[in-house]
């Protein structure tokens, strides 16, 4: 890292410019004066955070950015600086013993990323100099290198390609390293590089390269390339992402290749996405905070009433000065001021422990550990993928149980992406496939224009120039040979095709079955055989690339008789603003019928162009091509230019089937109190159909629209129509609920449930800003009216709006807890949005995955990550930091209450040891244990009944009323610890000798019975045991007593004073200091099993009367509608019953 900076800094006007230049195989090209190398980044990847020398500080630093951890620092300094009650150790141990193990947790997953790191830099490489292949290693590529790569080896830095083994100049490439996807991809050599391909040949290649500067984007890459020879004047061609082979793709079905390095180490596009992802911090963790500020309010209180009643206390002389304490001159000569905040700072030092410094990394290694088994979780892995769960952040793993809004994509979300040609329109006319080789009109419907065109069918001609554009607009290559397990296929076995989009296989295969059937491309010759068998032969002459915005794309293609075509498909609203020919209407209700089938539908039109007319298109995009600055945008105004004055020919149905208990999956998310939303891009019918599949929408549900076509209806301007619609929705929503909301039973009869669709137009007006500020105002509407409704829809959306979905709901007052679900690309926007981000291992990429918090392979499996795990961390997290708080409570009550009876003096009631040693030792793996295993609830009965989730939702068990209940339980059990103590001791003479008690035998009870009364606490509280929270509990106990043992019965040499010597071993002998201890522990845990046998038998109450209640409403429905009421409301009736197990 610091070699890339030294570098970068060098390079000098390199990175003050918007563009750079290389020097392919380093040879100076005609033209330049003195040749000077280049300095850029050389190609180690540095992925580690930390090295060798700057580990401990840069490590200690960051823990002590922790407020906890300085302020236990801050405390430890004052120990060793002042005088104070304690030794330093006391605070200093604990503080070493968290640091170190955080730092030895940092440093062994930095040292693995080393190891990777190693293990990639020294692989070799090779690399063509002086005209033959010289193996290097991959550190020590340059910029301007000639690489050669073989089959199945991945590139070691960003390659321009410039020549392949095959004959067309392609290759084939997997990137699923990169974003996930498995299928093949085609990238294309520069035509006057191509040719050549021996190691000589391309060494003797003069060419320079200019490109833009290193920057993330995967798909983006801007460039040009000068071939220069001897006798002509350099020809420019322009390099785009077709020619980038990136850093960790693999080539495939290649012999070798050979490419020029452009960006290296950490400046290739994989090293710049390895930037983190914002922090995110979850309920829990703010609820800490909010109690870590009461507990320090308590000590602050406790130290200041400390200080204020020693000087009272010591304002009568006798106390101030014994007789047998006489103050020194040094301690009289000393300013008040300076001893009273001494004092203060002293307090602060003994009462500390109320502070659980040791709760951080208990939590830490809690989320840690508890991460694996959602990733050992058998029931969340894909035997088809061969992979399960997935968790790329631990810190999150409580938020899973307090999520409130969903908001998922829909495309390989909901559904497969498993795309299957069901139908199409020709003219006007509807056809499906029927057997094989055989194209038949729908028997049933078989025109879907007007009724006066009742049947018969599109002309040939047509037909044939539908087939042939399905045949020719698209990127779909032809895999000549199909490796499966190291056979290959005989020839004359089916084809197999490749491409990126599982929309464009589709069409190819369903143009397929109608009888045309593309057979590949050659040198940019695209083959198709027709219905006769017959070969046609096209050339491919400029490809307009699909992108988010234009959806859609457009071939321009010669074919042998010289004719010139533009074949362009798209979605159906981009492609019709573009058309002025063509049965625009029938097609229109094709696609409108096909869209409420739950079909994916694209639009095909085309148009004859004349020699001339081509020569200009080709000149724009040559010269938007080779611009080096906004070459996206001028590309895409060329596009916008071309794409006019297009012929409608037809339209395709693609079936995309629902995900395997999609429908279930929702149902239970509902039930257990979740909103759920779907973000979608596709078309609103689609999506709809589709919303209708998955149970998100059902046929009771009034469904409003707030979309483009609706806000057309009015006359006015659309921010006005726009405020108007939402008015009348606020009226119909919001109003109807409050008027119903007395109605007992509303959820059968009263109050209708609503669903709202809304698409991304009228979201972009909704939130744009205007400068009366009115757009508040429809943001406030808007999110009403969603509040209310029972599910939202919302179609037609960009990647960018639908994080501004998911911003919009998370910032409201109320703060929910968001979840966002997808898998593809445009969906990482959202993920990284939401509270919790999940990727889905889908066929669209893993950009979300990659991007995600957890990693999940199918959407059936959000169920078990929420309703079970997710409920399950929370119980166990919220516990664990009650628990902490409760026990540190109970360890220094009765410190501060023996300043009382020592005279305010600063003594403390235990020994140093046990102070040290009660968070690390006594009392700490039990919790996490129990943070680990504990299952109050079966996960199988969690499943099965998802309104369980509702019982923790709001993070119900943090808030202040658990918190003050665990804090009055912690002074209840201080008071009894003490006081218990102290009255049983009142007869000092406990011994059989006479031997009278001294104050460290009256703490050492005070802390056995502090230890036993925790752990046990722990006892009572769990409901799911392993043989491991045995050994924990009891092992703690054990050591407790074996150390206490040891410790007190050996001299130890390096102490000072033995104050603990035979302490507890003869407390021991004591009747009735057994007594004493048995005693306050029954007492101290009386009020936990009077409050658990109490609490008990009221859920079980409140369990058998909700369900009577349900029972009883099913009966009253039943009354009013009768057995022979409308069948859809019987299904909602039977699927509610069979939700919650009536």
């Amino acid at each position: 890292m610091f070699r890339c900076g030294i570098n970068r800094w060098c390079a000098g006007e390199e990175k003050r410019v918007d563009s750079r230049t290389i020097y392919v195989g380093h040879h100076p090209t005609p033209g330049i004066g003195t040749f000077l190398p280049q300095n850029f980044c050389d190609n180690r990847i540095i992925s580690s955070k930390y090295t060798y020398w700057n580990f401990i500080p840069k490590n200690l630093f960051e823990q002590f950015r922790r407020i906890a951890n300085f302020y236990f620092l801050i405390i430890f300094l004052v120990q060793v600086i002042v005088d104070t009650p304690t030794s330093p150790v006391t605070s200093g141990l604990p503080l070493f013993f968290v640091i170190i193990v955080t730092a030895i947790k940092q440093g062994y997953e930095d040292w693995l990323r080393h190891k990777a790191d190693h293990s990639v830099n020294k692989s070799p490489v090779y690399v063509v100099d002086g005209g033959r292949i010289v193996e290097k290693q991959s550190e020590k590529i340059q910029v301007g290198d000639i690489v050669c790569v073989k089959e199945d080896e991945t590139f070691p830095c960003d390659l321009i390609l410039l020549s392949s083994s095959r004959e067309d100049g392609t290759c084939y490439v997997t990137t699923a390293s990169l974003d996930g996807e498995s299928s093949q991809k085609t990238y294309f050599t520069v035509p006057d590089t191509s040719a050549f391909r021996t190691d000589m040949e391309v060494d003797s290649l003069n060419a320079s390269i200019e490109c833009e500067q290193p920057q993330p984007d995967l798909y983006k890459f801007v460039g040009r390339v000068n071939v220069f020879s001897d006798k002509q004047e350099p020809t420019a061609r322009s390099l785009g992402p077709e020619n980038l082979l990136l850093r960790g793709a693999t080539l495939k079905n290649t012999d070798n290749i050979y490419g020029v390095s452009i960006y290296t180490g950490m400046e290739t596009k994989m090293a710049l996405n390895y930037q983190g992802k914002s922090q995110k911090r979850s309920v829990v963790e703010k609820s800490i905070n909010a109690f870590l500020i009461v507990y320090l309010c308590i000590l602050i209180s406790k130290s200041l009433v400390g200080t204020i009643l020693k000087y009272i206390w010591q304002s009568d002389p006798a106390n101030d000065e014994p007789w047998y304490s006489s103050k020194t001159d040094k301690e009289k000569d000393t300013n008040k001021v300076v001893k009273m905040f001494t004092d203060f700072l002293s307090y602060m030092v003994l009462f500390n422990f109320i502070i659980p410094v040791s709760m951080y990394v208990t939590v830490e290694m809690q989320k840690f550990l508890g991460s694996y088994f959602i990733t050992w979780d058998k029931d969340m892995y894909d035997d088809h993928l061969g992979e399960g769960a997935l968790v790329n952040t631990s810190d999150l793993n409580e938020e899973l149980g307090q999520i409130q809004y969903v908001f998922t994509d829909k495309t390989g979300t909901l559904t497969e992406n498993n795309m299957e040609f069901i139908e199409c329109c020709i003219d006007g006319f509807k056809y499906k496939h029927i057997g094989i080789d055989l194209c038949v009109v729908d028997g049933l419907s078989s025109n879907d224009g007007p009724p006066s065109r009742v049947y018969g069918m599109a002309g040939k001609e047509k037909e044939e120039l539908f087939l042939r554009a399905l045949c020719l607009c698209h990127t779909v290559q032809v895999k000549e040979e199909d490796k499966v397990d190291g056979l290959v296929k005989q020839q004359g076995s089916q084809c197999t095709y490749i491409s990126s989009s599982p929309d464009e296989v589709a069409l190819v295969q369903g143009a397929k079955k109608l009888g045309f059937t593309f057979q590949g491309m050659q040198s940019n010759w695209m083959k198709v055989q027709n219905r006769e068998t017959e070969i046609e032969v096209y050339e491919l002459l400029q490809i307009l690339s699909f992108d988010p915005v234009r959806r859609r794309m457009s071939v321009i293609v010669k074919a042998s008789s010289g004719n010139i075509f533009l074949f362009c498909k798209g979605a159906d609203s981009s492609i019709f603003p573009k058309v002025n020919a063509g049965k625009q209407e029938e097609i229109k209700l094709h696609v409108e019928r096909s869209a409420v089938d739950g079909l994916r539908t694209l639009c095909v039109a085309y148009k004859e162009l004349t020699q001339d007319e081509y020569d200009q298109i080709s000149a724009r995009l040559q010269e938007a091509k080779m611009a080096l600055k906004d070459r996206d945008k001028k590309l895409a105004e060329a596009y916008d230019h071309i794409e006019i004055d297009l012929h409608l020919i037809g339209a395709t149905a693609v079936e995309d089937k629902l995900q395997d208990q999609a429908a279930e999956t929702i149902e239970a998310l509902h039930s257990a109190g979740m909103s759920v939303w779907v973000l979608t891009g596709d078309k609103m019918e689609t999506a709809m159909a589709t919303c209708f599949a998955c149970r998100l929408f059902h046929t009771n549900m009034k469904i409003l629209e707030l979309t483009t076509k609706h806000i057309e209806e009015y006359k006015a301007r659309k921010e006005e129509k726009v405020h108007e619609l939402l008015l009348e929705l606020h009226k119909v929503v919001v109003q109807d609920k409050k008027c119903s909301s007395a109605s007992l039973l509303r959820s059968w009869s009263a109050t209708q449930e609503y669903g709202l669709i809304i698409d991304g137009a009228a979201l972009s007006i909704i939130m744009k800003p205007t400068q009366d500020g009115s757009t508040s105002n429809y943001k406030n509407l808007f999110l009403q009216i969603c509040q209310r409704c029972t599910a939202v829809l919302c179609c037609r959306m960009a990647p960018l709006q639908k994080a501004q979905i998911v911003k919009m709901v998370k910032n409201t007052k109320e703060h929910p807890v968001t979840l966002a679900i997808g898998d593809g690309a445009n969906d990482v926007s959202m993920v990284l949005e939401a509270h919790v981000g999940i990727g889905l291992k889908g066929k669209e990429g893993r950009q979300a995955a990659r991007n995600s918090d957890y990693a999940i392979p199918k959407f059936k499996h959000l169920r078990k990550l929420l309703l079970a795990h997710g409920h399950l961390y929370y119980i166990r997290i919220a516990h664990l930091v009650q628990y902490f708080f409760y026990k540190n409570l109970c360890f220094i009550l009765p410190q501060f209450l023996y300043q009382f009876f020592c005279g305010f003096s600063q003594q403390p009631l235990y020994d140093a040891t046990y102070l040290t040693f009660y968070n690390i030792c006594f009392t700490s793996l039990p919790i996490l244990a129990y943070g680990l295993l504990e299952q109050h609830m079966s996960v199988e009965m969690l499943r099965k009944d998802p309104s369980l989730y509702r019982n923790i939702a709001n993070n119900a068990l943090l808030q202040w009323k658990p918190f003050l209940y665990w804090t009055f339980l912690g002074l209840f059990n201080g008071l009894i610890f003490f006081f218990g103590a102290y009255f049983l001791y009142n007869n000092s003479t406990l011994a059989d000798t006479g031997q009278v008690y001294g104050n460290w035998t009256f703490g050492t009870v005070v802390f056995t019975v502090l230890v036993f009364t925790v752990n046990l606490k722990l006892v009572l509280d769990t409901r799911y045991w392993t043989w491991f929270n045995h050994f924990v509990i009891w092992g703690s106990l054990a050591f407790f007593v074996i150390f206490s043992f040891f410790w007190g019965g050996i001299i130890w040499p390096f102490l000072n004073q033995q104050r603990m010597y035979f302490v507890f071993a003869q407390m021991l002998t004591s009747v009735s200091a057994w007594l004493t201890i048995i005693l306050l522990i029954t007492v101290s845990l009386v009020p936990d099993i009077v409050v658990k046998l109490v609490s008990k038998p009221v859920d079980r109450g409140r369990l058998q009367s909700v369900r009577f209640a349900e029972s009883e409403l099913l009966a009253l429905k039943y009354i009013k509608d009768g057995p022979f009421s409308p069948s859809p409301k019987s299904e909602v009736s039977l699927s509610t019953c069979g939700k919650n197990d009536c």
